[in-house]
């Protein structure tokens, strides 16, 4: 998604400019989208025109329309969104009031006006706009001078950098300036992976060349962060992946994406923290329920105590035609992060999503054990009814 202009007023109202440029871009503006909220973008519309003779001929013209949503419609096999409402701006073909449905397109630009731009819009745009928010796969492809950084995201992969190093070939005799050339390859790529690579973001890097380079420069990368105390690396050094590659160009990646082996060590990784996270949740609920709370009545009470460590929420909550409903949802994350709390917004696509839903769709997991009123007058009515029994 590209941010092409976004005016936010104090009292939160305001618009936004965006273009989708890949499928998955169509998936957050449903999730931008609500009913109320107004939409200015380019349509195609059919124009009936009648010439002098009497014949009446139909013409497919362009037109930009502004209409306030009531119907949005998302496929999720296409990623096509559809979206209804009435025409609120004159125009020369669609009259003020009348219906109409707009298609939007991919790489075409739209407005999305708001009475309201809350902090989950916000954070959307920011990180459907932002391509190392996105990307928990990173790649570096190598050749012997060559090397190409990657990120990659579900329907994409975007070039970072592109490494090249001349090595001078070794000579019989004397390798100094061989090793020279290699080690300033080795160094750049090194420079790289530490400049583009966010490793609290990414899961996987796959580092893949031919022959054996990616083991030697997995062993210097390792060698040198050592000696530098880089924590970053020697901590994460478990992330990379290395593979065999035909070349150290882009489209090599696409030999390692089919590998049955690779498919099964990278599937899913973009949800493996919402995934985890859940059956942490399951976890404390069979081993300690005090810590683990579901049901947004529960959970409220418990981010009024600053007592959540984790809040696990569906996105499809915020997307909630009820404002006070979205509003409350909107209310208790921001309440959960001021306490630092980590908030996962499940994709109600996803399977742990769906799971999800199944408790209401938000739980949190607790720092600490809470027993809130309504467990304690249970126990006391417990303890009631126990005494009434002795009596008798």
């Amino acid at each position: 998604m590209k941010l092409l202009r976004k005016n936010i007023e104090k009292d939160k109202s305001g618009s936004v400019r965006l273009i989708p440029e890949h499928p998955e871009d169509m998936w957050h503006v449903y999730n931008l989208i609500q009913k109320g909220d107004q939409l200015e973008a380019s349509t195609i519309r059919g124009v009936k025109s009648e010439s002098s003779t009497g014949s009446v001929s139909t013409d497919r013209v362009r037109i930009k329309l502004t209409i306030s949503i009531e119907d949005v419609f998302f496929d999720v096999q296409a990623g096509a969104l559809r979206i209804n409402g009435r025409n609120i701006a004159e125009n020369r073909v669609v009259g003020i009031g009348q219906y109409h449905t707009l298609d939007l397109e991919m790489n075409q630009p739209f407005s999305l006006i708001k009475p309201e731009w809350d902090f989950i819009s916000l954070q959307r745009i920011n990180d459907a706009c932002d391509i190392t928010r996105q990307a928990d796969i990173a790649a570096v492809t190598m050749h012997d001078g060559l090397a190409v950084i990657c990120l990659v995201t579900q329907y994409m992969t975007v070039v970072r950098q592109r490494i090249e190093v001349p090595i001078p070939r070794k000579r019989r005799g004397s390798t100094t300036n061989h090793e020279k050339g290699v080690e300033r390859f080795y160094e750049q790529v090194y420079r790289s992976i530490k400049q583009h690579i966010d490793f609290n973001i990414v899961k996987v890097v796959i580092l893949g060349s031919p022959g054996f380079l990616r083991d030697q420069f997995f062993d210097y990368m390792i060698a040198q962060a050592v000696k530098s105390e880089d924590k970053t690396i020697i901590a994460n050094k478990a992330k990379f992946l290395r593979v065999h590659t035909s070349s150290g160009h882009k489209g090599a990646l696409e030999e390692v994406m089919r590998d049955p082996q690779i498919k099964a060590q990278l599937a899913d990784t973009k949800s493996a923290q919402d995934a985890k996270a859940l059956d942490s949740f399951y976890q404390m609920l069979n081993n300690d329920p005090d810590r683990a709370f579901y049901g947004y009545n529960d959970v409220r009470k418990a981010a009024d105590n600053g007592a959540i460590g984790t809040l696990l929420v569906t996105d499809e909550l915020f997307r909630a035609a009820d404002i006070p409903t979205r509003r409350k949802y909107i209310s208790l994350v921001e309440d959960s992060k001021a306490t630092n709390a980590d908030v996962l917004v499940f994709s109600s696509l996803h399977v742990s999503g769906e799971q999800l839903s199944q408790l209401t769709g938000v739980a949190a997991i607790l720092n600490f054990p809470l027993i809130i009123e309504s467990d304690m007058e249970e126990e006391n009515e417990k303890g009631l009814d126990g005494k009434a029994t002795d009596e008798e």
